[in-house]
């Protein structure tokens, strides 16, 4: 089992911005292909993948995201971010990271299926 813990969520108003933090511990990214990424849970909706970050690299976002959201990794540290700007209310939803097995194809890396690891989920409320 890999441990996820994910910090950074809260409630702001609509047209701000909040920056999400998972320290993936003892989880090697680098060099496997591997990839980790953001998902997030509305009430009465299905987890959908927001954002994800695959090995050496490559980034995928949800088109509802694309220009708002910023994933990114600190391979040194051992930590994947996620930036949210311009967040709205339909941003609002418990927001979970998450990290695959084994070598993903990056197209497949919004798939909450695809993921083996999953950090408990983290709260982020906009207000209108």
């Amino acid at each position: 089992e890999v441990p996820l813990a994910a910090s950074g969520g809260g409630s702001v108003q609509a047209g701000g911005s909040l920056n999400l933090s998972c320290v993936a511990s003892g989880y090697t990214y680098s060099g496997r292909g591997r990839c980790m990424g953001w998902f997030r849970e509305a009430p009465g909706k299905e987890r959908e993948g927001v954002a994800s970050i695959c090995d050496p690299g490559t980034t995928i976002y949800a088109e509802t995201v694309k220009g708002r959201f910023t994933i990114s990794r600190d391979n040194d540290k051992n930590i994947l971010y996620l930036q949210m700007n311009s967040l709205n209310p339909e941003d609002t939803a418990m927001y979970y990271c998450a990290a695959t097995l084994g070598r993903v194809l990056s197209d497949a890396a919004l798939r909450p299926t695809i993921m083996k690891y999953w950090g408990k989920g983290i709260l982020v409320t906009i207000s209108s």
